[in-house]
Parts: C-alpha cells; sequence; structure tokens
C-alpha cells in the first residue's frame, strides 16, 4: 500500500513537473500578448515628397467672401481666410527656418511633426494651415444637399442613413471642448468614420492624432469661425455649415481615398 502510495505520489509530480511549466508559459504567453494590444502600433510614416522650393503662402479663397452668405457672413470670411490662415503661414514659415522641417512639403510635416515642446509652433501652424486650406476647398456657394454615389451609399451602410450621420457629426462638433475641429475620415481600413481634434490638430498627425486617417470633410470650430454672425450658438453654425458643404469636392477626396 505504502509503495503504491508513493508510486502515485512520484507520477503526480513527474506531471506536475511537465505539465506546470507549459501551464505557466501559456500564461506568460497570453499575458504578452495582452500588454502588446495595448500599446498602440507605431505609426508608418510615408517617406517624404520632393522637397518644397519656396515658402508656404496663402491660397485664394476660389469665391468671393460674400458668396457664403447668409450661412457664414462676409466680415467672418475676411477675417477668417485673410487674416487668420494668413497668420499661420506667416508663423509656420518663421518656425520652420532651421529646422529639418525646413524644405519639406506641408504632408510631410504632420506626419512627422510629435507633442514635444521643441514642436509646438510648427504642429500649431502647419495644422493651421493645412486644415484651413482644405476646409476652404469643401465650401461652395450655392452647395449644401446630400452627397451623391459611392460616399452617400458608404454613409448610409456606415451610419445607417444621411440624417445619422448628420446627427453624429454635429455632435462630434458640439462636443468639442474649446477649440479645435470635427472630420469626416478614411481610415487605413478604407472605412468611413468621424473623430475631432483640438486646436489646429488633424488626423493626417500620425504621431499625434487618437484616431487617424485621411480627412474628407471638416468643420472649424474654433470661435473665429463663427462668433461675429452665431456668437455663443455654436450648434445654429453647425446646422448652417451643411448649407454651404461642396460635396462634389468631398465626393472626390473620398473617391481618392479609397484607392
Amino acid at each position: 500500500m505504502q509503495k503504491r502510495t508513493f508510486l502515485k505520489s512520484g507520477l503526480l509530480l513527474t506531471l506536475s513537473g511537465v505539465v506546470m511549466p507549459l501551464i505557466n508559459a501559456c500564461k506568460s504567453a497570453a499575458k504578452t500578448a495582452e500588454v502588446k494590444s495595448a500599446v498602440p502600433a507605431t505609426p508608418v510614416i510615408p517617406p517624404p515628397k520632393m522637397l518644397r522650393a519656396g515658402p508656404f503662402t496663402l491660397p485664394a479663397l476660389g469665391y468671393d467672401v460674400a458668396a457664403l452668405e447668409p450661412h457664414i457672413d462676409k466680415m467672418t470670411m475676411e477675417i477668417h481666410h485673410d487674416r487668420h490662415h494668413n497668420a499661420y503661414i506667416t508663423n509656420l514659415n518663421d518656425g520652420v527656418k532651421g529646422t529639418v522641417f525646413a524644405d519639406y512639403e506641408l504632408d510631410d510635416i504632420l506626419s512627422r511633426i510629435t507633442a514635444v515642446d521643441a514642436d509646438k509652433k510648427i504642429r500649431n501652424n502647419a495644422g493651421g494651415h493645412w486644415n484651413h486650406t482644405f476646409f476652404w476647398k469643401t465650401l461652395s456657394p450655392g452647395a449644401g444637399g446630400l452627397p451623391q454615389g459611392a460616399l452617400a451609399t458608404d454613409i448610409d451602410a456606415s451610419f445607417g442613413s444621411f440624417d445619422k450621420f448628420k446627427e453624429q457629426f454635429s455632435n462630434a462638433a458640439k462636443g468639442v471642448f474649446g477649440s479645435g475641429w470635427a472630420w469626416l475620415c478614411i481610415g487605413s481600413d478604407k472605412k468611413l468614420f468621424i473623430s475631432s481634434t483640438p486646436n489646429q490638430d488633424n488626423p493626417l498627425m500620425l504621431q499625434i492624432a487618437k484616431q487617424t486617417g485621411t480627412p474628407i470633410l471638416g468643420l472649424d470650430v474654433w470661435e473665429h469661425a463663427y462668433y461675429l454672425k452665431y456668437q455663443n450658438k455654436r450648434p445654429d453654425y453647425i446646422t448652417a455649415f451643411f448649407n454651404v458643404i461642396n460635396w462634389k469636392e468631398v465626393g472626390m477626396r473620398y473617391n481618392n481615398s479609397k484607392m
């Protein structure tokens, strides 16, 4: 009896010595995988384009400053484009002097900029220049209405309907605390998503943005974009924005981003 007990105990000890290391190894592997999944993936920074030949310049609106009335007033457009946007460009040209970004194109700066203090002047003004250049092109007099074609189909599939998209996008814009932007983007998975960013950040800032992607529509909710006409009534400004969206331009950006 004692011999049988001894053999059984020995067998259990032997099995324990074989099985337990396997169990511990599995637990360790699972824990490592869990830690890795919690760490954001390192962004893939695209190679730089051709270097820029000259300083950044203020792009023309492409329409008269009064053309978006009554939804966006003439004086706001004059101040917003001629002063605010131009100030970002002036500060950006000054900020990149003597830095690695001195001759980079704007997209290359955005993808390489980080959150460190030394980059803040470049970050804010590069974002301000890109965001506004993008913004002016997605506005148009006599526009609004509904998206068409593949974009319309994708919006319905992604958000349930255009009205539900409009509600989610509007809520993202209303929910920006202080100054910032609301975005409709295409992610790396080629799916649409809505996001927001603070200040002059945008989803092209691969090392900064919480959700990165290619913007196809953006709304500026800084107070200088609407305060002269709408004062503190940001929701009214957001509603008015849908009357001047250039869906043809948005659709073109959508198609290009899906390639």
